[in-house]
């Protein structure tokens, strides 16, 4: 039996005032309702090691989430491939890419997506925070999972019309009382923890559930938003116990059929999810078992670009002072992406898998019905899916939803025919 260890970190990831948030296209930080954090795992043990984590950010894209996993990886003395970084994609909150970035300073614009010396800053202080943490790792003698149903959070945002077409899209806070009123559609309503312990001692409780993060934004003000605040209640419930939230498949799920934008919802989803965790992690107690192995796989995947994007117009728009600023900053990042793709260099899927459990991570904005699918694969095993990872491909749809229409798809960097070659890297990574 290998001899398992666990060490954890976490780190103040909270912008500071006047940063730009989301991308830049809406109003920069005035002030800070509760902070962000950069949380995670690092398990040793089971050859080079393995980091698990979860950044309070909009997004982390392209080369800014290759620098950034390399920083951490150098700091846990593994390589890049065994970190999986992930967003949990709240929006009052940075949203990076260092070549979009590039390209809008040597265009003079402003807002930037990002504050360089702040960023260097916080992967600096993330690498750093990994490389103490393991002079206090703790042996792992088992873990457990349970899960919830988390009721009257998540919906489908993709309601669509008796012609195939887009009929409503809800977006984080929808007051349409008609697109409210439409059936909760496609969703991934369970919540799932995965705990490692000490024998009765929790060391980290891992939580994972599909929905955007949002209850309100654009106002300015930092946040974590409900999901955060429910992870930050767990840490009042477990005092000595890191707690981490990862958003999962949520492209297409969001919360606006029980969202309207009142302040007063945030508590409330709050709430919601947090008793959510409460339930998994009750349903877990009695679901203990040795962590007597630990199996790491990747699955280096290269998306195609979308059909119709060109990068030399669209570096034409990032030059245009006469644009607006969210053409601008949007398709910095387009290009971004375009030149990342330029350079061959995959995504990297993984899985880690435990005693019967896997816990998958992927890109992006990814629809939750490969998530769904993907859960059909393992069969009668425990999947957790951890979605958000490198940004770039922005959203991951499906193929009919370029014939539906709305928003995801118009920005969706990937080819519209990346449906069947991207499940089928899933399903082989999963079967392998």
């Amino acid at each position: 039996m290998p001899d398992l260890h666990l060490a954890t970190f976490s780190v103040n990831a909270t912008p500071p005032m006047g940063h730009s948030l989301c991308g830049g296209w809406i109003k920069s930080v005035v002030g800070v309702d509760d902070p962000q954090s950069l949380r995670g795992v690092v398990l040793l043990g089971a050859g080079l090691p393995i980091v698990l984590a979860a950044l309070d950010w909009t997004g982390v894209m392209d080369e800014s989430h290759r620098l950034w996993i390399e920083a951490l990886a150098d700091a846990a003395h593994t390589t890049a491939d065994r970190v999986a970084l992930h967003c949990v994609h709240q929006h009052n909150a940075p949203f990076i890419d260092k070549a979009g970035n590039a390209l809008l300073k040597a265009a003079g614009a402003t807002p930037l997506l990002f504050d360089e010396d702040f960023v260097d800053g916080l992967v600096k202080r993330s690498a750093a925070a990994v490389r103490s943490s393991l002079a206090s790792a703790r042996p792992v003698t088992h873990f457990r999972v349970g899960q919830a149903e988390v009721k009257e959070v998540a919906c489908n945002r993709r309601v669509i019309g008796p012609n195939g077409k887009i009929l409503y899209t809800r977006t984080s806070a929808t007051k349409d009382p008609a697109a409210r009123a439409a059936p909760e559609g496609t969703i991934d309503p369970i919540l799932k923890s995965v705990g490692f312990f000490q024998g009765d001692r929790p060391l980290a409780r891992l939580y994972y559930y599909t929905t955007h993060p949002m209850s309100y934004y654009g106002d300015g003000r930092v946040s974590s938003d409900f999901v955060g605040i429910a992870r930050d209640r767990r840490d009042m419930d477990e005092p000595g116990t890191l707690h981490v939230y990862f958003t999962g498949s949520a492209g297409n799920v969001t919360a606006g059929k029980y969202n309207d934008g009142s302040k007063e919802n945030r508590a409330i989803l709050a709430g919601r999810v947090h008793d959510g965790m409460r339930a998994a992690d009750t349903d877990a107690e009695g679901s203990a078992k040795a962590l007597d192995a630990l199996t790491w796989k990747t699955a280096p995947f290269v998306f195609s670009p979308r059909e119709d994007l060109d990068l030399d117009r669209l570096k034409a728009i990032v030059a245009d002072r006469k644009e607006s600023i969210v053409n601008r900053n949007r398709n910095a990042m387009t290009c971004g992406w375009l030149l990342r793709l330029a350079s061959k260099r995959p995504i990297v899927l993984s899985k880690l898998e435990f005693g019967g459990t896997t816990l998958l991570h992927l890109p992006a904005e990814t629809f939750v019905e490969y998530q769904l699918d993907a859960q059909k694969i393992v069969g009668g095993n425990v999947l957790a899916t951890a979605a958000y990872g490198d940004g770039g491909p922005w959203y991951i749809p499906l193929k009919r939803s370029f014939a539906e229409g709305g928003y995801e798809p118009s920005v969706a960097f990937s080819s519209r025919e990346s449906e069947p070659s991207y499940r089928k890297a899933i399903e082989d990574l999963l079967r392998a």
